[in-house]
């Protein structure tokens, strides 16, 4: 066991010392040593070389010629040759003199004496290394002193150049020789500037600088294009090594944002190549030109971190969630992209800078995935249209024939159609969500119909949109007529209702006619083929010369009911004639329902545009109608009492026709008749236990008085329904006679969740665009919130980030923090919907 130990340990050396032979050797190729005479003959032009000058040398030398030694081969690399005199006893010149033997090394670029260097300052590989370069170099690394020699250097470099700005604490240091190193290589592509002056890192407004150890800044002064606009700088992170820097200014050089059209799987960029995460922007044509900027805006933070790129669906087919937004790629071999949903550009940094962070985002994904499923096994939340658009949410609406509009495309869109509908929508709230499937069953309607186009704008995205047009609530719906007016949906908010108001829209109202024979095909309903389906009554107001002001509040109500109504006006010398036909003295209204044959004249005994608004409403709800969710509130309008027939399927012939007879008699229209059924509107099941301890038996009349003390009755079961019969009853009722059933309560009818206050989320969600600066951002995400965005909050190890003329220019645009277009910011993680 010893011997076998012994040749081991005998074998080792040998290696050693072998190795050890081959170092002294290689040593001995690159430092050369050479006579006086015989080296100033070897100097060739533009060659540098560092000489020492050695006569008889004591054992003090021995360790500076050690350090010159161990330089050489780093210098050899950089054509720099280290070359060891020796001197004659008798020269007593000026480098080999005895005063001056080894206390100076010479440069040399041919046989030009570029810098002596004492012996003490070259202390080691690193110091013989920094300061060598540093001197051959000196016309390409400038040495600073002051800032304001630093501005003057930076504002020459502007729309030119890119500055590599370095601070070590003294030369000779290993980070020196480091930043040398990589101007020898660098130095043609960038200016390089060098400072051992700590207070060149103080920047506007911040504290003492760190000085504690080196530091690089890559400044982008080459896309500072006028002088008062700062060089942007973007900080090394890591320590100060020939290989950091390298790494550094290789990212500095790539793409800001890269383009991709392949498969993201397939994508590699040299920030991949250098172990680097990279970031996907999901943007879609509609909002490209926005997510562009977004992409912009997050690759400047992430500049060296991470690479940022802008994928375009309609480009690459996605296998994933159209709500997904962000999708991030690792360096490592066989990890799978992540596509994340995220509110903002904040949380796309996290996902880079925090570790941490990035796994509590992962676990709130599948957090979420969980309450999804969860969410799918019940069957009744707070609220219902919550609830719905729960159901609904993992299924994609079918938007193509929908123009997704921003802030860029919004005012030219409203020029391209005769008819242009604009949803203001917020993507996160439930309501909009649901009334998206409705805009989307509309625009499956009128699909092909000319001069119509449906667009929509998401107001949490671009809120200088719905600002500017006054859109206060969410969903807005408003249709663009030629030559900028505009009018606002206020009915029901449900395709068929919606699809009505946007052809009527299309109508002008008035539609004011030149002839009797045009005014006589009015009443008989001869209008265009696409507004027979949605016609129901021809309204027709005759003026004559003498009621001008009465016609002027007829345009005026005509405007405020265009899309609800057609209004016909007739306003000729003849007026007189056609008002006589029909009983009646202009001003006046002739209304012709499209099931009766009959023309019915109405006198205007009052002229203003709203009391004629009223009327005409009034005047077009049918006689007895049946109630139904959506006719509901036009009745409740007129604030009446009831008398309401509840049944199970269509009433009976008999029953219609004596409430037909006592609807056309009631007494100054004192309160409205009608029918509810159950089976088409199912609503009315609660209504009726709201109205009873116990569902009666159908059918039933009911009189009830929402208005006014909410009482309810009922008429008597055992006796049948005719028109003298329920007159009879309904004089018991106002004589105090009869016993109410119940009475409904007098508490307010309130939402079962709390409004939102829209105008202050968006205050606080989208900032002003400003960069963040060096102080640290918010340790917290409370922090974030309690502090408005873009009210000065910064992030860790980022210089001071100047805005770039074309950002500047685009403030109003708001590109920034927020993500837009296919990256949305959703305020309510839970209320999602598949069209994000």
């Amino acid at each position: 066991m010893s011997a076998h130990v012994g040749r081991w340990i005998c074998s080792l050396s040998l290696l050693v010392f072998c190795a050890a032979s081959l170092l002294v050797l290689g040593k001995a190729d690159v430092l050369q040593e050479l006579g006086a005479q015989e080296y100033f003959r070897s100097l060739q032009a533009g060659r540098a070389s560092l000489a020492f000058f050695i006569p008889n040398v004591s054992p003090s030398a021995q360790p500076f010629l050690e350090q010159i030694e161990n330089a050489a081969e780093a210098l050899q690399d950089y054509g720099i040759s280290v070359v060891k005199v020796n001197c004659p006893k008798e020269d007593v010149s000026k480098y080999c003199g005895k005063e001056n033997a080894l206390r100076k090394a010479y440069l040399f670029r041919g046989n030009i004496l570029v810098r002596e260097f004492p012996t003490d300052a070259l202390f080691d590989v690193n110091s013989i290394v920094a300061n060598v370069l540093f001197a051959l170099l000196f016309n390409e690394v400038k040495y600073v002193e002051t800032l304001a020699d630093l501005q003057n250097l930076e504002n020459s470099l502007k729309g030119r150049s890119n500055m590599v700005f370095a601070y070590v604490a003294a030369t000779g240091t290993a980070e020196h020789r480091a930043v040398m190193e990589a101007a020898f290589v660098y130095g043609t592509a960038h200016q390089f500037v060098l400072t051992t002056e700590a207070t060149l890192l103080k920047g506007p407004g911040s504290d003492e600088p760190d000085v504690s150890s080196a530091r690089l800044l890559f400044c982008h002064c080459e896309r500072a294009t006028e002088l008062a606009q700062p060089c942007r700088r973007t900080p090394m992170e890591q320590p100060l090594t020939l290989l950091n820097i390298h790494r550094h200014l290789k990212l500095m050089g790539a793409p800001l944002v890269t383009e991709v059209a392949e498969d993201p799987e397939k994508v590699s960029t040299v920030h991949l190549q250098l172990g680097l995460p990279l970031v996907f922007i999901l943007s879609q044509k509609e909002t490209y030109e926005a997510d562009r900027r977004t992409a912009e805006f997050v690759a400047w933070q992430l500049l060296g971190k991470a690479g940022v790129a802008i994928l375009p669906r309609d480009v690459v087919d996605l296998n994933v969630l159209l709500r997904s937004n962000v999708a991030l790629k690792t360096p490592e071999e066989g990890v799978p992209i992540k596509y994340l949903v995220l509110e903002d550009t904040d949380e796309v940094i996290t996902l880079v800078e925090d570790k941490s962070k990035f796994e509590q985002i992962q676990e709130d994904e599948g957090e979420e995935e969980e309450d999804e499923k969860e969410n799918d096994s019940q069957d009744v939340q707070d609220d219902q249209v919550v609830e719905a658009v729960s159901r609904d949410r993992k299924e994609e609406l079918p938007l193509e024939q929908i123009l997704t509009l921003t802030e860029e495309t919004f005012p030219s869109a409203t020029l391209e159609a005769a008819h242009v509908v604009v949803l203001f929508y917020a993507s996160w709230e439930a309501v909009s969500l649901a009334v998206l499937r409705s805009y989307v069953e509309v625009a499956d309607h009128l699909a092909g119909t000319q001069g119509i186009l449906l667009s929509k704008v998401n107001c949490w995205d671009w809120p200088g949109v719905c600002t500017k047009e006054n859109v206060t609530q969410f969903p807005t719906i408003k249709i663009y007529k030629e030559g900028g007016r505009s009018l606002t949906y206020n009915s029901m908010l449900e395709s068929e209702e919606l699809a009505r108001f946007i052809v009527l829209s299309q109508v002008s109202c008035p539609l004011k006619l030149a002839t009797v024979d045009e005014a006589e095909g009015y009443l008989r309903g001869e209008l265009p083929p696409e507004l027979s389906s949605y016609h129901h009554a021809s309204v027709l107001g005759v003026f004559s010369k003498a009621t001008s002001v009465a016609s002027e509040a007829f345009v005026e109500a005509g405007n405020l009911l265009s899309g609800h109504v057609t209004l016909g006006m007739y306003f000729e010398d003849d007026a007189l004639a056609l008002s006589r036909k029909y009983a009646v003295s202009p001003p006046a209204l002739l209304l012709a329902r499209s099931r009766a044959q009959s023309v019915e004249g109405i006198a205007l005994s009052k002229q203003s545009a709203q009391d004629i608004v009223q009327m005409v409403r009034y005047e077009l709800l049918d006689t007895f109608p049946e109630i139904t969710v959506q006719n509901l509130p036009h009745y409740l309008q007129l604030r009446r009492p009831f008398l309401i027939m509840f049944s199970d399927g269509d009433i009976g012939q008999m029953e219609r026709k004596e409430m037909l007879k006592l609807a056309k008699r009631r007494p100054q229209q004192a309160f409205v008749t009608g029918w509810l059924n159950l089976r088409n509107t199912p609503v009315g099941h609660g209504i009726l236990k709201a109205y009873f301890a116990t569902l009666p038996s159908l059918p039933v009349l009911v009189w009830v008085n929402l208005h006014t003390g909410g009482q309810v009755f009922r008429f008597p079961a055992d006796q049948a329904v005719t028109e003298t019969s329920v007159l009879a009853w309904l004089e018991k009722l106002r004589a105090g006679l009869e016993i109410p059933s119940s009475s409904l309560s007098e508490e307010d009818w309130k939402p079962p969740l709390p409004a939102y206050n829209f105008l202050q989320m968006m205050e606080t969600a989208v900032p002003e665009f400003t960069l963040p600066s060096s102080s640290s951002r918010g340790d917290t995400r409370e922090q974030q919130q309690q502090q408005p965005r873009g009210s000065g909050e910064k992030a860790p190890g980022r210089e001071e980030q100047p805005e770039e003329p074309a950002v500047a220019a685009e403030k109003g645009q708001s590109p920034g923090r927020d993500l837009r277009g296919t990256a949305p910011r959703l305020a309510g993680r839970e209320k999602r919907h598949s069209e994000l």
